[in-house]
């Protein structure tokens, strides 16, 4: 059986910040976050742009056809 995996919990949270401060520093943190903001801005824009490009819809359509 595979075990569930579950968010981390209040303490558990703590202790993953600490680990992070530790292995990049406190300096290096802003920059981290931003590049991580950036990454998800531009995922989520792609994945926007693929739902409303009406040609891969028309591909799909096309596709499901008999």
């Amino acid at each position: 059986m595979v075990p569930q995996l579950e968010m981390p919990a209040g303490g558990e949270w703590v202790v993953i910040l600490i680990v992070v401060v530790l292995l990049f520093g406190a300096n290096k943190l802003p920059e981290l976050t931003r590049g991580a903001a950036q990454a998800l801005k531009e995922f989520k824009k792609v994945q926007n742009e693929d739902e409303q490009d009406p040609a891969i819809e028309a591909a799909q359509k096309s596709e499901s056809r008999p």
